[in-house]
């Protein structure tokens, strides 16, 4: 590891955390608890930002904002949306109006606004998913050629953004997650592969929606080296007295159910393993901001805040390692 490396290590907040309170106030809390950063949403009516009227003319004051309480905008969040640039129909008909067609392309002009105005608060990263057109077609059966066409439409409606993206000098963090082209680690490698290793193309690593899947979140970081360009900062608990009952992929029914086979929690709180987490990632070339998103449901987001800021806090790597330089070590 060089010297020169400076590490920027910092712990941020997911505004949507809040997603009933102003921006500001959320902001306000975030700084207060001693968060370094915030994720902000951009997707239709999240309740504390509007896209157009940003782009409008009122980027300037929200950076502003966010700078007075000794902050800044990490990522900008466009989850929602994107779902149906890929996907299509009534599954994402709550999100996109009109057609299939037209669904697929309001959601792809509001990935680009997301970028355009990514590029206008100086913001490195948009966060966003893909959506997909059937997830059943992860299956072979019975249909084999599902997946190729769900690429072939990814290729097609993605590479656009992405050529934008590049024009605003902005990066493109895919969440992996069901129902998105990305949801392991091969689909991971293989997006980055279908871009033709597009420089703007990249994924959010959050490892809960990784660790029920039963891969290692370690070897994610590893292979995907170079690739990450944001985390979320969210634990999953493995349960073992329920896996043998429910197993991996156990996504239907009440989230807060007891008998879940695993369930999301609060960092520090579930299975991942975060010391390692973080080793991998900075001895991979990470050393960005980890965004504390809140869906425990065991907790309230109060109790969230104040837990997650300590456990996660000390943890941040600050220097580099320096290297030996007595005898035992130099010539």
């Amino acid at each position: 590891m060089s010297p020169e490396r400076k590490t920027i290590m910092k712990v941020g907040f997911c505004t949507m955390n809040y997603s009933a309170k102003p921006l500001e106030e959320v902001v306000k809390i975030a700084a207060d608890w001693g968060y370094e950063a915030v994720e902000i949403p951009a997707f239709k009516d999240n309740g504390q930002t509007d896209l157009d009227e940003l782009l409008g003319g009122g980027a300037k004051a929200l950076k502003k904002m966010v700078q007075d309480h000794g902050l800044f905008v990490s990522a900008i969040s466009n989850h929602a949306d994107t779902m149906a640039i890929l996907g299509s129909g009534k599954s994402v008909a709550h999100i996109a109006p009109g057609t299939p067609e037209e669904q697929n392309k309001w959601a792809a002009e509001r990935l680009i606004k997301t970028g355009q105005l990514a590029n206008e608060l100086e913001v490195p990263v948009v966060v966003s998913f893909t959506g997909i057109g059937s997830m059943s077609h992860m299956n072979v059966f019975p249909y084999p050629h599902g997946w190729a066409e769900e690429e072939k439409n990814f290729v097609e409606r993605f590479m656009p953004i992405l050529d934008k993206f590049k024009e605003y000098g902005v990066k493109m963090a895919i969440e992996g997650h069901p129902n998105n082209i990305i949801y392991d680690l091969h689909t991971a490698k293989r997006a980055v592969e279908l871009t033709g290793n597009h420089p703007c193309f990249g994924v959010n690593f959050d490892p809960a929606n990784l660790l029920y899947t039963g891969i290692s979140v370690e070897a994610f970081i590893d292979e995907l080296q170079g690739r990450i360009f944001a985390v979320h900062a969210k634990d999953c608990q493995i349960l073992p007295h329920n896996m043998p009952r429910g197993g991996y992929w156990m996504f239907q029914g009440d989230w807060g159910n007891y008998q879940r086979s695993f369930r999301f929690r609060i960092p520090g709180w579930g299975s991942v393993d975060w010391k390692a987490v973080i080793s991998e990632l900075y001895l991979t070339g990470y050393d960005g901001v980890f965004t504390y998103e809140h869906e425990d449901v065991t907790m309230s987001t109060d109790d969230g805040v104040e837990k997650t800021i300590a456990f996660l806090k000390p943890l941040m790597i600050k220097k580099p390692y320096e290297g030996r330089q007595d005898k035992l070590f130099t010539k």
